[in-house]
């Protein structure tokens, strides 16, 4: 597996190459969810799970989200005895690499973090794999945990289908969160002790970048 082998292994890439990846990987313009909660009147914390290829960068892009207070990565979709990475990794255990967010509603909506997450996170038009990582393990999915984010989760996909902004349909399962086991201590933030490595500057790097650029209200300086 791609990442598996990275993580043993040195890459090295000419800076050309690099630039030439890091561009491929833009983000998609998208509208504001048409259905959504208001925001909060009050600060609290609330908790999303969502999976859209290696947790590497989709935690590292909701890490520089307005509001978000913390995130995690781990597993979700399968069962306690088999989250952990090297049997998640074999794309048999029914997990998703995810990612845990815990952010203020008085400060994001749920639907932002949608939002974040379908135009710069990942791309949730491919099946079952995310750029240079195939298998279940790495697809695209949303665990929502009530009635509400259910709700505004499937009516922004109809909603972004409906407008045809990507170029193919939309593969993001919808499913209730059962549980979230957290990964290893070695893939909690990983992009930040490991900026230089080369899967991170190809892939990674280039969402926080989008983050910035395409969505500068919701864009926070970590």
């Amino acid at each position: 597996m791609y990442k598996a082998l990275l993580l043993s292994s040195v890459i090295f890439l000419s800076s050309t190459t690099m630039a030439c990846h890091a561009v491929t990987a833009s983000a998609t313009a998208i509208p504001d969810p048409a259905v959504d909660a208001p925001l909060a009147t009050a600060k609290g914390e609330q908790v999303a799970v969502l999976a859209g290829g290696c947790f590497w960068g989709v935690d590292a892009v909701f890490k520089h989200v307005k509001g978000v207070k913390g995130v995690k990565s781990g597993y979700s979709g399968g069962a306690a005895g088999t989250a952990q990475y090297e049997k998640v990794s074999t794309g048999e255990t029914g997990h998703a690499e995810s990612v845990q967010i815990i952010y203020d509603p008085s400060q994001v909506t749920y639907g932002q973090l949608l939002k974040v997450f379908f135009s710069v996170a990942h791309d949730p038009t491919e099946l079952n794999r995310q750029g240079p990582d195939t298998g279940t393990q790495y697809r695209s999915a949303i665990f929502y945990s009530n009635d509400d984010q259910r709700r505004i989760a499937l009516a922004y996909i109809d909603q972004l289908d409906q407008a045809k902004v990507f170029g193919a349909p939309i593969v993001t399962q919808v499913g209730a969160l059962k549980a979230f086991y957290e990964a290893e201590s070695y893939h909690q933030n990983y992009l930040a002790h490991h900026p230089d490595e080369p899967y991170i500057v190809i892939n990674d790097l280039p969402k926080v970048e989008n983050l910035r650029k395409q969505l500068p209200g919701l864009y926070k300086a970590k």
